[in-house]
């Protein structure tokens, strides 16, 4: 199938495809086994024709004998077809952080709890967030003057007032501050003071390794330079950031501060950009960063260590394309010019849907067009 046609399928009718998907094994075929690695599940980025592209972002990570899903992407369909296709088994996860609350990153979170219902799900605390909440029964004022009937609880509210989620039955844990989940396994958690994302709490994961630490974002709606400053408080080696970076919209002058942020303030030493890091910044950061700068579509197996490299799926050779072809810029224009397009009808879905929590997440669709 020309890859013009998956661009189409992908905006239309997410369809699970099957071909070319067999002959992957779930251990990609020239890799070492036992290397760290994080393999991207869903991104509008694919040098690959039997995986499919859509605006979004989800990754797995596996290092040290654990397997973490760093967010579930737009779709649950495409999250599942390149699941398969890249022989990565969501039954099996030791946890899942999620990144934020926006739809192209928990969009696949119906189909993540259909086939593995008890994983334990890291998700940001927020007052009344969509993974749930709570406050302290004390946060309202209060006027004992009323009647108990005009009061709330009659006046005898509960110590801690807890909120719904939209997936109730999920075992979802909140962070609301930079926490080690498990040994040489954090999240930093940042709340955005970006207009359009105000308030918004994310979660970006850092992994500590022999080099330092490697870090996954979701989007750093927060900057990642404020995620920059957080980390280096877990280690002050950054070996490499994954995933994105939020200069989408970005112009040449935010980017090449952020860059320099990044080089000569921090000092990372690899790059493998993603999702709404966005066209100016991939290629600003591929001329910075040089060799150095990993291809990190769907489908990349990116081989953490001394020296990180970006695999095809198979685990066989490199990826050859370190920045994006010509056919890739145009489906990840297209994406991305469809991203609110395509939210506005995840939750129009959702909300008439019998997902779980559909409905809930109809109500939120507002506080949810902020990109990305």
């Amino acid at each position: 199938m020309k890859r013009r046609n998956l661009i189409a399928t992908a905006l239309s009718a997410p369809a699970v495809l099957s071909a070319g998907c067999s002959s992957l094994g779930q251990t990609a075929a020239g890799a070492n086994p036992s290397q760290p690695r994080i393999t991207i599940l869903f991104d509008a980025l694919c040098s690959e024709t039997h995986l499919i592209k859509d605006w979004g972002y989800a990754a797995l990570i596996e290092i040290d004998g654990r397997r973490i899903l760093f967010d579930t992407g737009n779709n649950g369909q495409t999250l599942a077809h390149n699941a398969r296709a890249l022989g990565a088994d969501l039954s099996r996860l030791d946890m899942v952080v999620m990144s934020h609350r926006h739809g192209d990153h928990m969009g696949g979170m119906a189909h993540l709890l259909s086939v593995n219902p008890k994983v334990v799900i890291y998700a940001p605390k927020e007052g009344f967030g969509v993974y749930g909440g709570d406050l302290p029964g004390s946060f309202y004022r209060r006027s004992e003057s009323l009647p108990p009937h005009r009061r709330y609880y009659d006046g005898k509210p509960p110590e801690v007032m807890r909120f719904g989620a939209a997936w109730p039955e999920a075992n979802i844990r909140l962070i609301d501050k930079t926490t080690e989940l498990t040994p040489g396994v954090h999240v930093i958690s940042l709340v955005s003071d970006k207009p359009g994302t105000l308030e918004l709490r994310e979660l970006s994961l850092a992994l500590q390794t022999p080099q330092g630490l490697v870090l996954v974002v979701g989007c750093s709606h927060p900057g990642i330079d404020r995620i920059l400053e957080a980390a280096v408080k877990i280690d002050p080696r950054i070996h490499m950031i994954s995933g994105g970076m939020h200069m989408v919209v970005s112009k040449d002058d935010e980017i090449a501060k952020t860059i320099n942020v990044m080089q000569n303030t921090y000092k990372v030493a690899y790059v493998a950009p993603g999702h709404c890091t966005g066209e100016p910044a991939f290629e600003a950061l591929n001329k910075a960063f040089g060799d150095r700068y990993l291809y990190a579509g769907v489908g990349a197996r990116l081989m953490l260590g001394a020296k990180p490299q970006s695999l095809v799926s198979d685990g066989t050779r490199p990826v050859e394309q370190i920045g994006l072809s010509g056919e890739d810029l145009e489906s990840y224009r297209v994406l991305a010019d469809a991203n609110d397009q395509k939210r506005r009808g995840l939750f129009a879905n959702l909300k008439y849907s019998d997902v779980p929590g559909g409905v809930y997440l109809g109500q939120l669709q507002r506080s949810m067009m902020a990109c990305c």
